[in-house]
C-alpha cells in the first residue's frame, strides 16, 4: 500500500564519474540515475569499449575549475564593451571570438554577476555551471576520433547530462575531422 501511495515518483541521484579517455584525456560524466548501478555499469562499459578507463572520484577533477559561464551572442556588443561590463559585473574572464561571447566567474558568483550583466547587455544565450580545464591534452587525428566516438555514445545515454573533456585540437585535425 505504501509503494502504492508514493506513484511513479523516481528518487533521481546526481554523480559524477571521472576517467581518461584515448590519448590520456580527462573525462568528467555528469549523470542523473534513478538507478546507480545500471550506470555506473553503462559508463565504465563505454570508457573500456572506447579506449578509455573509469576512475575513482577525484581521479580527473583536479585538472577542471567549477566556474559559471555565461555566453552571449556577439550583437551583445563588441570585445571592450562586453569586457568593461563583465569586470563591472565582477566576472573572471572573458573570452570573445566570432561565435561570441563567454563570460567565467567563480562558481558561487554565477547569478550574481548574471544577473548584473543583463542589465547592460540583455539576456544571455545561456547561464550554467561548467567544468573548465586547467590544462588541456592535445590530440591527432586517430584520437580525436576516438574521443568524440566516446563522447557521443556517452551523450546518448539516457541518463547523461553533460560530459566534459581537456582536449584540444589543432586546426587541420578539425578540418580533417568535419570533412
Amino acid at each position: 500500500i505504501k509503494k502504492s501511495e508514493a506513484g511513479d515518483a523516481a528518487n533521481y541521484d546526481e554523480i559524477r564519474y571521472e576517467g581518461y579517455g584515448p590519448g590520456g584525456v580527462a573525462v568528467i560524466v555528469e549523470a542523473m540515475t534513478d538507478n546507480r548501478n545500471r550506470t555506473a555499469s553503462t559508463v565504465r562499459s563505454t570508457f573500456g569499449k572506447h579506449g578509455g578507463n573509469l576512475g575513482e572520484t577525484g581521479s580527473v577533477s583536479f585538472m577542471f575549475e567549477r566556474k559559471g559561464e555565461i555566453l552571449y551572442a556577439v550583437e551583445a556588443g563588441d570585445e571592450d564593451t562586453v569586457m568593461m561590463a563583465a569586470i563591472e559585473a565582477g566576472a573572471e574572464d572573458v573570452e570573445s571570438s566570432e561565435e561570441g561571447h563567454a563570460i567565467y566567474t567563480a562558481d558561487t558568483d554565477l547569478n550574481d554577476v548574471s544577473t548584473a550583466l543583463e542589465a547592460d547587455l540583455g539576456e544571455a544565450e545561456s547561464t550554467k555551471l561548467i567544468w573548465k580545464p586547467t590544462t588541456t591534452t592535445e590530440l591527432d587525428l586517430e584520437g580525436a576520433e576516438k574521443l568524440m566516438r566516446l563522447i557521443e555514445v556517452l551523450e546518448d545515454d539516457d541518463d547523461v547530462q553533460r560530459v566534459t573533456a581537456n582536449f584540444e585540437i589543432s586546426d587541420d585535425v578539425m578540418e580533417q575531422l568535419s570533412a
